[in-house]
């Protein structure tokens, strides 16, 4: 489909530039709680419920629009996420008490899966099926970008001008890509596909879309379980001063890009698979890794790049749900990000039930490694059932 794109890699970067709005609003606010909770007069811990509404948003949005949205051109479902992900953050910079603040981020999460899950499949059409991962990988650059800059520039924003200007400039970033998008994404190039809710819905009775999803949702954990205490565990075990932090955390992203850039051009055809199971293993070991490396900043520097780096198992599921789910492929594409998100709610939570545990801070690394242990056991029967069916 290719050549009915005028500017094929002009589109991937407007496709890009959602992902880095939709990556500083999930990642950032992390950051901002501290600010957001002394600016509506909460305690931290209540305003930290605003991540979980976000993620609930994500949970629930991807599945529904994926299902009610199934007849829209792909086109104009990519403008009205992106258009209703703007009026989401500008709504979020004005609420005045954190009622509606709660409210607002739950209606705010709500387009982020359908966005990757559809901006997937056209990033993929773009290109021969051969480069299909790689065009995924490029368009989630601007999630893992967000992470490297947008993190740190933000957490520095709202220290200077506070929280509110925050959303503020992630409304604008929406607002920008709904424009690119218009502008290099032709009307008559992205057609639904002929889809329908019953032919999205079919999606939940195939067991390799639930396998690939239950691989990301347990076996990406390990990555959140440090992500969310990182922070902690460079003050209180690396003694680091609360400034390098955000540097730190940036490594991450830093990982992140580099596995996006790297990896994909790797799973190609019949090794998408293997790739899947290598990135897991690198995983499970860099992982396990964590408390050795976590008392020194160089050692635990380079980790968290090489931990980063296995993030780019998110863009080869992203296909692999391509592959297995060929007549839904809006729905596993944005159940993907439902996955992801619930990755995000397991993996801080063992993580947590190990601290309370007596365990220590560098413990998420070992909760982390035996979450990318149980990913790689799916996998493991995600492989063995598409063999037995080949056979059969």
């Amino acid at each position: 489909m290719s050549h009915t794109i005028p500017h094929p890699r002009l589109l991937l970067l407007a496709l890009a530039l959602g992902g880095f709005a939709i990556g500083i609003t999930e990642f950032a606010t992390m950051g901002l709680i501290p600010y957001i909770a002394a600016g509506l007069g909460i305690s931290e811990p209540t305003a930290g419920h605003l991540i979980s509404a976000y993620a609930l948003g994500v949970v629930v949005g991807a599945p529904s629009i994926a299902v009610l949205a199934a007849r829209m051109s792909r086109r104009t479902l990519l403008l009205c996420l992106m258009g209703a992900f703007a009026l989401g953050h500008i709504a979020t910079a004005l609420a005045d008490n954190y009622s509606s603040l709660l409210v607002w981020r739950f209606l705010s999460g709500l387009p982020h899966g359908a966005y990757f899950g559809v901006g997937a499949l056209v990033a993929a059409s773009l290109v021969p099926p051969a480069k299909r991962a790689q065009a995924v990988g490029m368009m989630m650059l601007g999630l893992t970008v967000a992470c490297t800059i947008g993190v740190p520039l933000i957490s520095w924003t709202g220290q200077a001008i506070g929280w509110r200007a925050c959303f503020v400039i992630v409304a604008v970033l929406a607002v920008a890509t709904t424009v690119s998008l218009a502008l290099f994404l032709p009307k008559q190039a992205m057609r639904s596909g002929g889809s329908s809710a019953i032919r999205e819905l079919k999606a939940l009775t195939n067991k390799q879309v639930w396998l690939t999803l239950l691989t990301g949702a347990i076996g990406f954990g390990g990555m959140f379980a440090i992500y969310t205490y990182m922070a902690s565990t460079l003050m209180e075990v690396t003694k680091v001063s609360a400034a390098v932090v955000p540097l730190v955390l940036a490594l991450f992203g830093v990982g992140m890009t580099l596995g996006n850039l790297i990896i994909p051009r790797f799973a190609v055809g019949k090794k998408l698979m293997p790739c899947i199971a290598g990135l897991l293993l690198w995983s499970m070991v860099m992982l396990a890794l964590f408390p050795l490396a976590a008392h020194d900043i160089r050692t635990i520097s380079l980790l968290v790049v090489l931990i980063g780096m296995g993030g780019a198992i998110g863009t080869l599921l992203q296909v692999r749900l391509m592959d297995v789910a060929p007549d839904a492929q809006t729905m596993a594409g944005a159940l993907n990000n439902s996955a992801f998100n619930a990755a995000n709610a397991l993996g801080p939570f063992l993580g947590g039930l190990a601290i309370n545990a007596g365990f220590g801070w560098t413990s998420t690394g070992i909760v982390g490694s035996l979450l990318a242990l149980g990913g790689l056991i799916i996998w493991c029967a995600s492989y063995r059932l598409e063999k037995r069916t080949a056979s059969a």
